[in-house]
């Protein structure tokens, strides 16, 4: 009776044994999984937390770009002349809304009355806004815009101011064509007295309507 109660014993302890070494190792396992789950979130984190921090470089950069081209909208609202590159002495206006870059020559300073060619004396205008489109605006498509007035053409010889705005146009694009302007790069447009700028009933407004603008595309 004595052997098998000490036989008894042996058997439970043998099971206790197996039993918890069994349970060691699945806590060994378990061990491993979490570990193993820690080190890739812990991964994981780094990376993100890597772009994370290339990201909020990449913002700043572009904030800082955007910055800078606020500023420069405003130098062209406040001063465009100077801002643009043309000088204080031109008529510039820029719009930020259509992207472009416009200089007006008022037609007294270009032709005589009726005339489509050009006076020798606006050389000095053209050859420093050529020179301007030349190195600020290399590439940038160029419009030459023709306008007049509405008095209806009548010694001059013209068809009519459709005629006579485009004509004029052409005569400043082939002088800017000739000092280096690229081919492709301008185009001319007449507009004759469609576009008004302001009352063709006065003198005053009649001298503002008869222009040539030389329209910069910036986008």
């Amino acid at each position: 009776m004595q052997m098998d109660g000490r036989k008894l014993i042996s058997l439970v302890l043998c099971v206790f044994a197996v039993t918890a070494f069994s349970g060691c190792t699945n806590w060994r396992g378990e061990y491993d999984k979490l570990k193993n789950e820690h080190e890739n979130l812990l991964g994981r984190y780094k990376r993100e937390l890597g772009q994370k921090g290339a990201l909020a470089e990449e913002l700043s950069q572009k904030q800082q770009i955007i910055d800078e081209l606020q500023s420069k909208i405003e130098q062209l609202k406040q001063s465009p002349g100077r801002a643009t590159g043309f000088g204080e002495d031109y008529d510039v206006a820029f719009d930020a809304s259509a992207g472009t870059i416009t200089v007006t020559l008022q037609s007294t300073i270009l032709f005589s009355a009726g005339n489509a060619k050009l006076k020798k004396s606006t050389s000095k205008e053209l050859d420093h806004i050529q020179s301007v489109l030349k190195s600020k605006y290399p590439g940038r498509q160029v419009d030459v815009v023709g306008h007049t007035d509405s008095d209806p053409i009548k010694l001059s010889g013209w068809a009519d101011n459709w005629e006579l705005s485009s004509e004029r146009a052409l005569s400043v694009l082939r002088y800017l064509v000739k000092r280096g302007l690229a081919e492709d790069e301008v185009r001319a447009v007449g507009c004759g007295a469609g576009r008004p700028v302001d009352s063709n009933a006065t003198p005053a407004g009649k001298a503002k309507n008869r222009k040539v603008e030389i329209v910069v595309h910036l986008k």
